[in-house]
């Protein structure tokens, strides 16, 4: 009997076409009407699911008996039940390392966007108030020189960390779970406590998971620790960050600007950050490229018939729960 595929998000057809002689593939969209009705349907025949952005646990997949895998198309993996999919040895599969450059791009983006004040000044020009020259008033602040605060170096936080040293002179200081002397050698960087970086960082980047560790790791005593010429960058995830004592800070100004890829509740449709322009907000674009998107979903497919074949996908994330299957 042919297992089934179940991609409920982000697949384009021509990933799954060649497979479809093994599998039953079963592809939502949002033109065959009700996204979660499809998916409903679908999921209890689904063996493997692929896709993202779609929470999945005990609620949504109790009818999913036959269910052996999930590939998630993403790093991060908050949306998923992991306690729930353990204990009914549902493999979960991510895709690390692909997007890392293409992340530590979009933070270099807000870091030059915030501190040139780049969209502000774009929106003042366009509106026809450029009469004559600029004065202090319009003035950003310098990126090159400056000292780049890095929570939590990992692959990503080290690609934003290699553009700012080689490409902007930067000073780099890192805090997180343990040092790396490699990179204190060949970036300059200090390792400090959170809070000394807080402190002397111009940039503050959390670049860390969404853990119940890392939740509102930023909040208001860490943004109170932050210089008035300091500046935020977000593109980890929001719940990271305290959106309402963040809101604050910038209506007051306490903090210079900040740059926002993420949010505490997405997609963001009404906020006060809006209205700020001291703020520079995008809707979540960190891996957002043609590029990278193939690439992840290249490597989110590999996984999924690595798992539906019985051997152990490249990423699984539930390794230490599920991976005695292929020691024994």
């Amino acid at each position: 009997m042919k297992k089934t595929i179940l991609a409920f998000s982000r697949v384009s057809p021509s990933l799954l076409e060649p497979y479809k002689d093994k599998y039953n593939v079963i592809i939502m969209s949002p033109e065959m009407g009700d996204m979660d009705a499809q998916f409903e349907a679908a999921i209890p025949r689904a063996h493997g699911l692929i896709g993202g952005n779609r929470r999945l646990g005990e609620a949504e997949l109790a009818s999913a008996k036959n269910l052996e895998i999930i590939s998630s198309i993403s790093v991060g993996y908050d949306n998923y039940d992991l306690s729930y999919l353990n204990g009914r040895g549902i493999m979960l599969t991510n895709t690390p390392d692909v997007l890392n450059e293409t992340t530590a791009d979009l933070a270099f983006a807000l870091i030059l966007a915030t501190a040139r004040r780049i969209p502000e000044l774009d929106a003042w020009t366009k509106e026809g108030s450029w009469t004559k020259t600029i004065d202090a008033s319009h003035f950003g602040c310098d990126v090159h020189g400056k000292t780049l605060g890095i929570i939590g170096l990992g692959k990503i936080g080290e690609a934003i960390a290699r553009r700012g040293r080689f490409g902007f002179g930067m000073n780099i200081l890192y805090s997180g779970n343990s040092r790396k002397p490699q990179l204190d050698q060949e970036l300059g960087a200090r390792f400090v406590p959170q809070e000394e970086l807080l402190s002397e960082a111009d940039f503050v980047c959390p670049v860390v998971p969404l853990t119940d560790g890392t939740r509102n790791l930023i909040g208001r005593k860490e943004l109170a620790l932050m210089g008035s010429e300091s500046i935020l960058i977000n593109v980890s995830r929001g719940p990271v960050v305290d959106q309402d004592a963040l809101i604050q800070v910038l209506e007051e100004k306490t903090i210079r600007a900040a740059g926002l890829d993420v949010y505490g509740k997405e997609p963001l449709t009404n906020s006060k950050l809006f209205k700020l322009k001291n703020v520079v907000t995008v809707p979540h674009i960190g891996s957002a490229t043609t590029d990278t998107r193939n690439a992840m979903a290249q490597r989110a497919l590999v996984n999924l018939l690595m798992g539906l074949e019985g051997r152990r996908p490249r990423d699984l994330v539930n390794v230490h729960e599920l991976g005695h299957r292929w020691t024994e």
